[in-house]
């Protein structure tokens, strides 16, 4: 189901707000729990059985590293063995089979999987828990509910932004809803909307045009126009998908992170990448970059720290 969508913005979400806004506060998480999992079943119902199979393994491997937070050495193993599951599952759907029939001299037939909607948006958010958990930066969630409630909050599970576990904590136990808030989260909502269906589809269209007309009949105008218009799609598709995420947390009393912020001016390559996708670079910095020695180190080790997260 796409935000953008017809049953998204004239059944599913209108009901959603007025069962939420309806109902006593104690039920606004179930209420946003069961309509996540319904969002979430919508396009590939079977995959629903993989989101709470690891919804149920990370919130007992949460409890059990909080519960050996005493013994490291213990509490690490667990670390390490759920950072393994976790990464499995999201490599197999993502580039297991592809990548070993490149490479291996027989071709293993297999019948194509869908990829599991927001399966990375959700498996970084799931690890950014778990490290926390780990390092004590974040107490351990006890209470189920609220933990599948952080894993697939719909608002941001198919396009982002990433939200970290340490951010939305207090969030998911005390957060307070208001007229300006929700108003706020409508504006944001509606800008989103605009960028995907008035800027990026179309910009989609002239490049999907541009692309047609085949190599040999495209004149370097044409080759111009095509890359500003595919430029101007991922951009506007995926900084509205994002937008629309912070305005429905909004709607509901959630803070999220801005995921873009106007990466075209930047002035550097550098400044580009601390403006676009804002949460995986943060995600980034914060679990992989920062734990390697970040630039604290010998340049050399600096040079391949950042090798490490560009690879990654």
């Amino acid at each position: 189901m796409l935000f953008s969508s017809i049953v998204f913005l004239f059944t599913f979400l209108p009901a959603v707000l007025v069962l939420y806004y309806l109902l006593p506060e104690r039920f606004h998480n179930p209420v946003l729990l069961l309509a996540s999992l319904i969002f979430y079943a919508w396009g590939e119902p079977v995959y629903i059985f993989l989101m709470l199979l690891s919804i149920l393994f990370n919130y007992f491997s949460g409890l059990d590293i909080a519960r050996n937070l005493t013994d490291r050495r213990l509490a690490k193993r667990s670390l390490i063995f759920n950072i393994v599951v976790n990464i499995a599952i999201l490599g197999f759907f993502k580039f297991v089979l592809d990548s070993l029939n490149a490479v291996l001299p027989v071709h293993i037939t297999y019948h194509p999987l869908a990829l599991p909607i927001g399966i990375s948006f959700y498996t970084f958010q799931i690890l950014s828990y778990i490290i926390d958990v780990y390092r004590g930066n974040v107490k351990v969630q006890k209470n189920i509910l609220n933990f599948a409630l952080y894993v697939t909050m719909f608002p941001q599970l198919i396009a982002g932004p990433i939200v970290q576990y340490a951010d939305v904590e207090e969030q998911l136990v005390n957060r307070k809803s208001s007229w300006n808030k929700f108003g706020e989260g409508c504006m944001y909502f509606i800008r989103g909307l605009a960028k995907k269906v008035l800027l990026a589809n179309t910009s989609g269209m002239i490049f999907t045009e541009v692309t047609g007309l085949g190599k040999g009949n495209v004149s370097v105008l044409s080759a111009w126009l095509g890359a500003f218009a595919y430029m101007f799609q991922i951009y506007f598709d995926f900084s509205g998908y994002s937008d629309m995420a912070v305005g429905l947390g909004k709607m509901f009393g959630f803070e999220f992170c801005m995921n873009f912020n106007y990466p075209y001016i930047a002035k550097s390559i550098t400044e580009f990448w601390r403006r676009w996708h804002i949460s995986l670079s943060s995600w980034f910095r914060d679990y992989v970059y920062i734990p390697l020695g970040g630039n604290r180190v010998s340049k050399s080790r600096h040079i391949f720290n950042l090798m490490v997260v560009w690879f990654l």
